[in-house]
């Protein structure tokens, strides 16, 4: 049995380490409510077996909504195929309220901290980016992050001694992170320059130490910051024309997540050697500028020139529209239909998506793509007007696409992969519903300025 003072002392013990939990525990609860990750990224779909959203187009509306715009509609998307979402560059930006996020000035930043004229950005707050995540990883969705670090906007003018001047390169955030000098950007006691710089922005410079534990490799980096703590899943680099594919490299290696590169040229042998050095996707400008020249030039013989995706098409992410590039008028459900129907990972632009062309066309695009677009693909025809095309199948019976870009009805004789089998146009723009002959020929049509896709009924 133990003495009186034995069990007072034993009671403030106790009384002490209730005390300390408490405190603890209150603490662990302001630690998950800013840093905890928001949802576990078990039961997303898996990305590039659907299609991608740029949840976004230039000039969205200001004044905080745009989170919450979205919110409302990842589960629709979810629903009609789409298994990620690409967002804007979600932190304060040098134009506060009025930005769209590709003049960074605080990394850490999501609408939370009163600088650059505003406390929430152009799409809203730190609470609601948040929700949005959430209810994206809810809907299996994905969510990529629009990664801006060729450039940055917004600092204080220093004394430069590598420029023998001033320059705008004193960075002070209020979230106390990432804090940038000249030291950090171009020119510099390593080197003077890059691979490019942009808008007369201030160029960063990736070869400093500093900056590369800042952006991807420390604890509290910006990559593992957007990751782990914020939730995103994978990452659009923005301009990656202006640094050495080694950076993409890196950061991925460091984080992991899906990364494709906005390496801005129509060259798809160039495309192919970025892809390969960075080791990552790129958006197939070849196959936007080749599907330009045929649907807006009336000569579907361009579809048969070089893109990214026949070179490799893991690494192809295929687009019609985006913020910067909308070209494509007359024939863009023409040209849906072409990435839809063909290999790459396609984006869908929520202007067009949403506003400008028909949903319900595009959603069975979509269901076309992700249950019959599978395998090889082989070119049947081409010639200005028409294209046919078919995929030889992978899990699945694989299509044959028939595109027409004249005023008139078509009709084509096509071997396909298919012996006596009833087949039908899933896009119901033709009724007609043949049976392949035995050596797998059969004839197929196609309205005046639409498409078919065809495969076993």
């Amino acid at each position: 049995m133990r003495s009186p003072q034995k069990l007072n002392k034993l009671w403030m013990l106790l009384v002490i380490l209730f005390l300390s939990c408490s405190i603890e525990e209150e603490e662990v609860i302001v630690h998950q409510e800013t840093t905890k990750p928001l949802i576990a990224k078990a039961g997303l779909k898996q990305i590039g077996t659907g299609v991608m959203m740029q949840a976004f187009y230039w000039d969205v509306p200001a004044g905080g909504t745009w989170w919450d715009t979205v919110k409302g509609k990842v589960q629709d998307w979810s629903n009609a195929g789409i298994d990620a979402i690409w967002l804007p560059p979600v932190s304060k930006a040098q134009n506060g309220p009025f930005s769209m996020g590709y003049d960074p000035f605080d990394y850490f930043d999501f609408g939370q901290y009163n600088q650059m004229g505003s406390t929430e950005t152009r799409f809203g707050s730190l609470v609601e980016l948040q929700g949005l995540i959430t209810e994206a990883h809810t809907a299996q969705l994905s969510v990529i992050a629009d990664i801006v670090i060729n450039h940055n906007s917004g600092g204080a003018s220093q004394a430069n001694p590598y420029t023998g001047g001033s320059t705008w390169t004193d960075f002070q955030p209020m979230s106390g992170k990432f804090i940038r000098s000249y030291h950090d950007f171009h020119a510099n006691g390593i080197h003077n320059n890059d691979s490019g710089a942009f808008g007369g922005y201030p160029d960063m410079c990736h070869h400093q130490t500093y900056v590369q534990n800042e952006l991807w490799k420390n604890t509290e980096s910006v990559a593992k910051y957007y990751k782990n703590v914020i939730g995103f899943d994978g990452w659009r680099f923005d301009y990656v024309k202006g640094f050495e594919p080694w950076v993409v490299k890196d950061w991925k290696n460091e984080v992991g997540g899906f990364a494709v590169g906005e390496y801005w040229d129509g060259n798809a042998n160039t495309l192919d050697w970025w892809t390969s050095q960075a080791e990552v996707s790129a958006f197939d400008f070849a196959c936007y500028y080749r599907m330009k020249d045929a649907f807006e030039g009336n000569n579907l013989n361009k579809l048969n020139d070089d893109m990214l995706w026949k070179h490799n098409a893991s690494r192809a992410v295929t687009f019609v529209a985006n913020h910067d590039t909308d070209e494509i008028f007359n024939g863009k459900m023409l040209a849906y239909a072409y990435i839809l129907t063909h290999e790459g990972y396609p984006t869908m632009f929520y202007k067009d998506y949403e506003v400008w062309l028909d949903k319900n066309k595009l959603n069975n695009l979509i269901w076309i793509h992700n249950n019959l677009a599978g395998g090889t693909t082989t070119n049947l025809f081409t010639d200005t007007d028409e294209y046919i095309a078919k995929r030889n199948g992978y899990n699945n019976a694989g299509l044959v696409v028939y595109i027409n870009n004249s005023n008139s009805w078509q009709e084509r004789w096509v071997e396909t992969n298919w012996a006596n089998t009833l087949i039908k146009d899933y896009t119901g723009h033709s009724s007609w519903e043949p049976v392949t002959q035995s050596g797998k020929w059969v004839k197929i049509q196609v309205p005046p300025k639409s498409y078919s896709v065809w495969a076993p009924k």
